[in-house]
């Protein structure tokens, strides 16, 4: 398990300097014209931020003792494959559904069907982030996200807060 822990960790720096090294081409500081942050902060500090994380999976990797795990068992690559495949329908319905509806609905699987959390929890977390998103993207940050067929439910936000 080392040695895939070690594999992703370096994947994952690699990916995310290269988006820093992309997401630098854009201001990543404040931009004090329009009162917010420069087109490439987000990305730049959050690869900084993954590049980070990854680097301390290498390191404690490094760190521990040898182990006789396999790299994937058949248990764990079934997991991966369910996980990616909920992933790739996710980003096939926010064309077409929004993503205030297929975000919401990928939550649900993951938590509720998939991992089989609690209603508590699975009904916080499946209305309070299409929520959250839709505040700070949408009205502080004034990105707007892909809305499908729901677009005409958020005039009347709009109008509210633009």
């Amino acid at each position: 398990m080392l040695i895939a822990d070690r594999v992703i960790a370096i994947a994952i720096m690699a990916l995310s300097a290269y988006f820093m090294w992309h997401a630098a081409a854009l201001p990543i500081g404040w931009n004090g014209m329009t009162g917010g942050p420069g087109g490439g902060a987000f990305p730049f500090w959050l690869s900084l931020l993954m590049l980070s994380s990854a680097g301390a999976v290498l390191v404690r990797s490094i760190m521990q003792a040898p182990s006789s795990q396999h790299f994937f068992d058949s248990q764990m690559l079934r997991s991966v494959i369910a996980v990616v495949v909920a992933l790739f329908v996710t980003i096939a319905l926010i064309p077409v559904t929004g993503a205030y509806v297929a975000l919401p609905l990928f939550i649900f699987w993951y938590l509720r069907i998939y991992g089989g959390h609690g209603w508590l929890l699975t009904g916080i977390l499946t209305v309070a982030t299409p929520l959250f998103l839709f505040f700070f993207f949408e009205v502080t940050l004034k990105i707007l996200l892909p809305k499908g067929v729901t677009e005409p439910l958020f005039l009347p936000l709009y109008a509210m807060f633009f």
